[in-house]
This record gives structure tokens, sequence and C-alpha cells, in this order.
């Protein structure tokens, strides 16, 4: 393997060009130095914000003053990931911080100080002419009226937020730190190390028995902490209980799903419609079993791959083109757009030396976006880069269009951009690609999309809306319970060709994502919705595309579901999961007739 190269010997074209943000260092410094008077002159509005014209005069500044925090935060933070032993950029990161801290703690008043007013005080506030681009801002904030304590009441469940995140600090202390694992054996006898990072690593390998191996170590230290993770979950899950209690809702999945104003029913529409398709899952396990060519299939065979990887590498001039190429149906704007992204820097190309791992979109309301890569010249480098570039495009559009106030967007819509990139380039690449062998290669990346976010993220989702109830019913949570639990879905989701091993009733407690509880629902809603509407946008053309890119524009301007439902979907029907795992039959079926031909089964 080639050593990476200090970052200074890199050439400049294959750097992101900061400048957008700030020219320098010492520019930032000079702006981190203007936030404190921000801060203390919005401060003189307190008990001024029901008359229209300051009430105006202070959300403007106060976005402004925002703006500004945004610049300065993420600045440092793509200079962090340039070079992370850079203690200059730590340090940055700390001074910022703290004048972050100053100013929410400072300008707290808000909130409560327009909630106090009557709702006839209130909606003729929203409702002036001068508070216009405010409006949607002011109705979302009012309709968490009921669930918004009083300040003194707000304030000690402030205090208690550090106690009700302990459980889930638990958690990660113990797999970071107290968690060890049993060295294990190859096929060939080697020992092999086992860790947390590597453990999907090893359940992806060729080598079965070392795959065997790693599982039933893997799960054997999770088994001899079972109680403990059960009552840090159940610790988890009550104080989610408490807080939904203390703010009246009725359950926990109601308060989280009101921020985003999702009803329970979408929620509910997603397992219930999955279930339906639960068929197709099947058969891909029946696939899967066939091409391995096993007697009985095991849980630590369902990352196993079932083809050759690709070998072929691809310049970083070839990934660019194969991006613009894979976007085209979005329209002559949108691939404008992007190759002028590609040829004015926004991308970090290249791994250096101390470079963050991984990759990544970030950038302001005010800068261009910006995409973090560590391209090695492979396939899936190329796919990233795809991927990343749908979140930067959607904060651009978004940027473009809306004001600042409504910038951004909501988690449940984030992934849905850079999915439908990723669809149209793997679709792009079916397109052209006649090589049978990397045309199943293509195909079982599809499944393997399918399988991971839409069934695995629905079967966390509905564990987690059972064991919740359960907690409510019963008042804790038991491991028992929860390993039972767990293996009825495992049951449910994978049919009867999974040999149901002792071990998968422990995977449960592994998955960090249930300590933000009924968070990874967004995931397959978010898959299920991409999918559809890159079908769409392949099968309509011009119309769909164009629905699609407004709904892009949006940003949050309004309700997700509102938005998706104006880009082509509608989550309050089963019409886009079905759609999306109607695509999945599809593409399996291709799978199998393509393995035959192949004499692979």
């Amino acid at each position: 393997m080639e050593e990476l190269k200090e970052r200074s010997q890199i050439s400049e074209e294959f750097k992101w060009d900061l400048s957008s943000l700030f020219e320098s260092d010492a520019q930032w410094e000079e702006k981190l130095k203007t936030l404190r008077e921000q801060v203390d002159y919005l401060v003189t509005f307190k008990g001024k914000l029901n008359d229209a014209d300051n009430l105006l005069l202070y959300l403007d500044k106060k976005w402004q003053f925002f703006l500004d925090l945004e610049d300065l935060f993420v600045y440092v933070s793509l200079r962090k990931s340039e070079d992370t032993r850079d203690a200059t950029a730590q340090a940055m990161n700390g001074k910022v911080y703290k004048e972050y801290v100053y100013s929410i703690s400072a300008l707290q008043f808000e909130e409560p100080e327009l909630l106090a007013l009557s709702e006839e005080e209130f909606n003729k506030l929203k409702d002036d002419e001068k508070l216009k681009d405010y409006k949607f801002e002011l109705e979302e904030l009012y309709s968490r009226k009921a669930h918004t304590l009083s300040e003194k009441e707000e304030r000690l469940l402030a205090l208690f937020s550090g106690v009700s995140g302990a459980p889930g600090d638990i958690f990660e202390n113990l797999q970071d730190a107290d968690f060890t694992f049993e060295t294990v054996k190859d096929k060939d006898g080697n020992d092999v190390e086992l860790n947390e990072s590597n453990y999907i690593l090893l359940q992806m390998s060729k080598d079965r028995v070392l795959r065997e191996n790693a599982f039933k170590a893997f799960y054997k230290e999770y088994k001899k902490h079972n109680h403990t993770l059960a009552s840090t979950y159940s610790s988890c899950v009550k104080a989610d209980i408490a807080n939904a209690t203390a703010r009246n809702y009725e359950s926990t999945l109601r308060k989280s799903l009101d921020s985003d104003h999702i009803p329970a029913s979408v929620y509910d529409n997603l397992i219930d419609t999955v279930s339906k398709h639960l068929d197709t899952m099947y058969d891909y396990v029946a696939f899967r079993k066939k091409i391995l060519k096993v007697d009985e299939l095991h849980y630590y065979d369902v990352y196993a791959p079932l083809t050759e990887g690709v070998d072929k590498k691809y310049s970083y001039q070839e990934a660019r083109e194969m991006v613009l190429k894979a976007v085209k149906p979005l329209g002559d704007k949108y691939v404008e757009t992007v190759k002028n992204g590609l040829s004015s820097r926004w991308v970090d190309v290249y791994p250096n030396k101390g470079k963050s791992g991984g990759a990544y979109s970030s950038g302001t309301y005010r800068s261009n976006p910006y995409i973090m890569l560590n391209y090695t010249e492979t396939l899936n480098d190329v796919s990233t880069l795809a991927h990343e570039m749908g979140h930067s495009m959607h904060s651009y559009l978004v940027n473009h269009t809306q004001k600042p106030q409504y910038e951004g967007y909501t988690m449940f819509v984030a992934e849905v951009a850079s999915t439908v990139n990723e669809n149209l380039f793997i679709e792009q690449l079916l397109k052209e690609t006649e090589d049978p062998h990397f045309r199943l290669f293509l195909l079982n990346e599809y499944l393997e999309g399918f399988k991971g976010t839409v069934y695995r993220q629905t079967m966390f989702a509905e564990f987690e809306k059972r064991a919740h109830a359960l907690c409510e019913k019963e008042g804790t949570l038991t491991a028992e319970a929860l390993n039972e639990l767990y293996l009825e879905l495992i049951r449910k989701y994978f049919g009867d060709n999974l040999v149901i091993d002792e071990e998968v009733q422990y995977e449960w407690s592994r998955i960090p994502h249930f300590y933000r509880p009924f968070y990874v629902f967004v995931y397959a809603t978010g898959y299920s919705s991409a999918v559809a509407l890159s079908e769409k946008i392949l099968n309509e053309g011009e119309t769909a595309a164009e629905r699609y890119l407004e709904f892009l524009k949006m940003g949050n301007s309004a309700y997700p579901l509102d938005e998706l439902k104006h880009g082509g979907v509608d989550l309050n029907t089963p019409e886009p999961i079905d759609t999306a795992l109607n695509k999945f039959r599809k593409v399996l079926d291709e799978a199998v007739k393509t393995a035959t031909e192949l004499g692979l089964i």
C-alpha cells in the first residue's frame, strides 16, 4: 500500500477551497470577536417581542448572528477534518463552542416569551404583513406550546437532561472500553483479531469458518453483559417515557415524531407495508442460500459476498464524468451546477496523513457546499462521490432558494437526495454494462441496500415500538423479554430459510441507534422515498424531475411530509413503500436470472 502523503504534498486542485467561508484563520478570528456584541444586542429585546416591529428586527438580527456562528463552526470543522493533529484547529473549535454556549443561554428568553402570549395575541403577531417571511417559523413554534412547560419546569428538565442521556453514555463506554473479544481462527488456523470495529468486515469475509468463529465469539461477549445491557436500555426507555409524560404526550413514539409533525400512522404504515412484502425478502434469503451453496444458511452468512468484487480502478477524472452522466435525468441546470462544483474545488479528494476518515457533505448558507472524500479509486468511492454530491446539491438548492430561517432540512428527508443520486448512478452502470459478472455484482449491491436499509431498519423500528410499548405496560424491560422479542422479529423478517442461531437474540443489545428512540425508521422511509422518486424520474422524465427539484428547494419552509408529497411521494399511503419493494422484487428476479445463466445456481 502506498504511504499516505502529508497534506502539503497534495496538489491544490484536489483540496477544497475554504475561501467562500474565510480567506484565512486570521479573518476567522476577527469574525469571532463580533459574536458577543451581537448576542448582547439581541438580549436587549427581552420583554419586547410582543411588538411586530421589534420582533422583525430581532429575528432578522438573530438569523444574521446564527449565519455568522454557522460559518465559524463549519470552517473550523472542515479545518479539523483536514488534519486531526492540527492543534490550532482544535483550539479554534474550543473558542467558537464557548461563544455558542453563551449565546444559547443568553437567548433562552425568546420561546417562553412568545409562547406566553395568548392565542389571539400570537395570531395577530404572526399574521402581521411585516412578519410574512417568518410566518411558518412562528406557526411551527406555536404548535409546540401544548408540550412546552413553564420556564421553571423547563429548567428542571434541562438539569435532568444529562441524567436521561446517561444510559447511552454507559452503553458506549461498555462497548468501547470494557468489552474484550477473543482472538478467532480462520479456515487455515491463523489467529485473527476481533473487535467492535472489524466485526462486520469479518462477517463479509469469504472464509465461512472465520465468519462463524467471529460471530460466536462476538456475541459471547454480549451474552456475558446481557442483563447489564438490558438494564441500560430499559433505563433509556424509562427516561423517554418520563419525558414524554412530563411534556403531555400520549406516548414516546408521539413525542419523537412531533418535531417533524409526522403522525404515528406513517410509522405504522412502514411496518405494515414492509410486512406485506416479506415474501420477497424470504426469496432473497433463499437466493443467498443457493448461490453460497450451503446446506444451511446461518446468520453469519447474511453479509457474505455473493459475487467477486470489482478490481477495476477509476481515476478521479473518470469518477467525475461517471457522476455527471448519472445525474443527467435531473436536467441540464443540475448537471451544470454539479460540473461547476467539481471543477471549483468543492471536493477534498484524497486521503492524507491525519485526515478524518470516511466521507461527508458540509457547508453553510453563505458558502458553497463542501465534500470530504478519501478517494482510493474504487467503484465504491465513485458511488460515494455521487451520494455526497446529492447532499451538497440539496443544500445548494435550498440555500439559493430559501431565506436563512428556512435553510437546511430535517433528518426525515436528509438521505433522500443522496440515495436518489446513488440509485441513478447504479441504474446508469446497469444500463451500460454487458459483463454478466459485473452486472450480478451491481444487482447484489442494490439488493443489499434494500436488505440493510429497508428491511433491517424496519425490523429495528418494530423492535423499538414493541419494546417501548412493553415498558409502558410493564414498567421495565428484562433481558429475557428483549431477547425473545428480537428472536421473534428475526424469524419474521428472514423466514424459514435462515437457521436461527442462539447468538442472534443478543444482537439488539449492540445497536447504538436504540439509544436515540424512534430514529432508525427514517432510514427506511428515506430509502423507500428515494427509490420511488428515482423510479418516477427515470420512467416519467422531465415532469417528475422538476417536481423532485422543487422538493429539494423547500428546505425547512414546510413540514417534511408535505415536501415529499410535493416531490411526488406520499408517505401517508403505502404507495412509496410498495413502489420501492416492487423494485426490490424486480432486481431480485434479474439477479436470479443472471446467476442462473452464469451457472451459479
